[in-house]
């Protein structure tokens, strides 16, 4: 079962896979395996859940993945809304079809600080559209791959 912000719950070793859930797409991001840096990976197109489903299986089994880190989208105070109870339930349906466990990490402004560093960088708007998922899961994971290096579990 999905776990909240319990980074104890992630293997002591190994490849990580961040993930950005979109109503649309879902941004995916993977750690080295001495988990100092988080890297784009890609932006799967969402179509249904089955078919997500397969994709972030053979993307666990191609980089051998240990365990996701599932951006959490809480409310600026904190709440949850829709989207919070969207990527549980995501989470709970994604856990029975893969052997590696998830644990959520609020990725409360991962898009918003992403897109500002892309206007910053002078993208183009179509541009900043096709990474920022995969951006936003890389923010994340490496956000979790800090707390995990300071060991403030």
């Amino acid at each position: 079962m999905p776990t909240e912000n319990d980074l104890t719950a992630l293997p002591a070793t190994g490849k990580l896979l961040g993930l950005d859930l979109g109503t649309k797409t879902i941004g995916v991001a993977i750690s080295d395996g001495m988990r100092y840096s988080a890297t784009p990976l890609e932006t799967i197109r969402r179509l249904k859940f089955t078919q997500d489903a397969i994709r972030l299986q053979e993307l666990i089994a191609e980089n051998d993945a240990v365990g996701i880190v599932l951006g959490l989208p809480l409310n600026m105070d904190g709440s949850e809304g829709p989207r919070v109870q969207s990527t549980r339930a995501f989470a709970r349906n994604l856990a029975p079809k893969i052997a590696i466990p998830i644990v959520f990490w609020d990725e409360r402004l991962s898009t918003s600080a992403v897109t500002r560093t892309l206007i910053e960088a002078d993208v183009r708007r179509d541009k900043r559209a096709e990474v920022v998922d995969k951006l936003a899961a890389s923010y994340i994971l490496q956000g979790a791959l800090e707390r995990l290096r300071r060991g403030a579990l």
